[in-house]
């Protein structure tokens, strides 16, 4: 960690599917998504409160072969416009593509990042300055934690 607590930011981790939209089942195109209401007040009072934003999302689908890396990319900046439309900067959006029994070819493997590791939070922790001790983390499921 660099400088000292005064200095670090607090942040708020959402996961994707189920907390930021419906939890439709492997969702990679923009007709399927569908944001939760009242996501996007939530989103504004926590940056009121000085709270940094991040998405942190296990992706399956690219692992199981149902969507490519490239349509998650395409979806995830539609509905980082769609929040920056309503006044809110997602800070970074992090994914974990891979899957360790489901995943195809190379996304067959065990990962740091994959929930309910926190490899993906202890990203966003080194890259930007986060006091986890003053952090937040929804999610919808048990497995996004444990």
């Amino acid at each position: 960690m660099t400088g000292n607590i005064g200095n670090m930011s607090r942040a708020v981790f959402l996961d994707r599917d189920g907390v930021v939209n419906e939890d439709g089942g492997y969702i990679y195109k923009r007709e399927d998504f569908r944001f939760l209401n009242g996501i996007f007040d939530f989103c504004r009072a926590a940056r009121a409160r000085g709270y940094l934003l991040f998405i942190i999302t296990n992706q399956a689908g690219i692992a199981r072969g149902y969507f490519t890396e490239e349509d998650y990319r395409a979806l995830t900046e539609w509905m980082l416009d769609k929040f920056a439309e309503q006044g809110i900067q997602i800070k970074k959006v992090y994914h974990c593509p891979y899957h360790p029994e489901h995943g195809v070819g190379r996304y067959k493997k065990d990962s740091f990042d994959r929930k309910p590791n926190p490899g993906m939070i202890f990203r966003a922790q080194r890259e930007f300055n986060i006091n986890l001790w003053s952090s937040v983390l929804i999610g919808d499921k048990d497995s996004d934690i444990n």
